[in-house]
């Protein structure tokens, strides 16, 4: 089957704010085949900046926009997705925001395999890398914002244990920008509030910049909650402040990861940033497939691997497909308190079961369908012109 087009969608909130929210706006990105296949994929990224890439005119050789690269290629197999996957990096080159745009459009790709194929994607990455294709479920904790105070943290946290969370992570809001005090209150008040059998995460939003001095005195104060990890302390490229820090051995151990938008920045952050848990976004790092890859060196390096995922159940289906086959990596961040626009993005989300868990849909390709009707209301109309010339004008869903 060939490509017939590849269609950015900007979504966004009638108002946006300075909250570390990702899920106000989005881009989300359908491939559609001559077959009538589609598939569906979503970026975590400033939007426009990302539609840009998808149809920006060309400068030269190394600067091809992502839609050229894809229109009129054939795709019937996991193989041609690496190869398109390939052809589109080479072309973009001197893309800067390459891979972070791309992702959108390869998780779509691996969308329409598994559908053409009958299989979800989790089994197609089982044959490709000749390891188990049975999946297992996840414990999901809840992704939620630190409250402006810690009273206002201790409500959220009682309100999700009250939901049946069993973990939740905290994070960003004034974590870091006021005194040390203030920092243990809001994770007392997350402990308090989650209760003392439940899993609690503490996301500092690399708020210590390359600070690892004061990054370890917050994880040795934060020790006496019992967190599962120190998220972020630090900025996302200061990978000798993070080998620093990890080399302290502090008593909580070090998250980091999900602003790595390559493999490689990935890479860094483990082999030399020395990192317990890396966190990878596939609407970041370039899709599914890098992010598979991360999830093999994770393996090789004995951490363990978890998704960031704070945006939507379209984004949450890509990187659970990419871990689901691992048992031991049994952590997944679940988008929790989203914007309206988040929560209404597919028609059934993925729900927490009975026993606490969730997992992988056992159907064709990310396994997920986009509500087009729910978020209609959501789309803000595009159009590019240059020279008086149009060069992009936004397809209606």
């Amino acid at each position: 089957m060939k490509i017939k087009a590849v269609d950015p969608f900007y979504l966004r909130m009638p108002n946006i704010t300075t909250a570390a929210d990702g899920t106000q706006d989005t881009l989300l990105v359908r491939v559609r085949t001559d077959t009538g296949l589609e598939g569906w994929g979503e970026c975590d990224a400033s939007p426009l900046v990302s539609m840009a890439v998808y149809c920006c005119p060309m400068s030269h050789g190394n600067i091809i926009d992502i839609r050229t690269s894809l229109i009129g290629e054939t795709l019937d197999s996991p193989d041609d997705v690496l190869r398109l996957s390939e052809k589109v990096l080479r072309n973009g080159l001197d893309i800067q925001q390459i891979q972070h745009a791309y992702s959108g459009a390869e998780i779509a790709l691996w969308d329409i395999i598994g559908k053409k194929l009958d299989k979800p994607v989790y089994c197609l990455l089982a044959e490709l890398s000749g390891t188990s294709d049975v999946a297992h479920p996840k414990l999901p904790y809840a992704s939620v914002l630190f409250g402006d105070t810690p009273e206002a943290t201790y409500h959220i946290a009682s309100g999700l244990r009250e939901q049946g969370y069993r973990a939740a992570k905290f994070g960003w809001g004034p974590m870091g920008k006021f005194d040390a005090a203030n920092d243990i209150a809001l994770v007392r008040a997350a402990r308090e509030g989650m209760g003392t059998d439940a899993q609690i995460m503490i996301d500092a939003g690399v708020v210590w910049g390359v600070d690892y001095e004061t990054a370890y005195q917050r994880a040795e104060a934060f020790a006496q909650f019992s967190p599962t990890w120190l998220e972020e302390p630090l900025a996302p490229d200061a990978i000798e402040a993070y080998g620093a820090l990890t080399q302290k051995d502090p008593s909580v151990p070090i998250a980091a990861g999900e602003g790595s938008n390559t493999y490689r920045m990935a890479e860094d952050i483990i082999v030399h940033g020395g990192v317990a848990f890396v966190q990878i976004d596939a609407g970041r790092i370039g899709g599914i497939m890098p992010s598979f890859q991360v999830r093999q060196l994770a393996e090789q390096h004995g951490i363990q691997y978890v998704n960031h995922t704070f945006k939507s159940h379209l984004s949450l289906a890509s990187s659970l497909h990419v871990f689901a086959t691992n048992r031991d990596f049994d952590l997944l961040e679940y988008p929790a308190a989203g914007s309206e626009l988040s929560q209404c993005l597919v028609t059934e989300p993925f729900p927490v079961e009975s026993d606490g868990m969730v997992r992988v849909k056992e159907l064709p390709g990310l396994g997920v369908d986009i509500d087009t009707e729910a978020i209609r209301p959501y789309l803000a109309p595009v159009r590019i012109e240059v020279g008086g010339d149009t060069v992009f004008e936004q397809t209606l869903l």
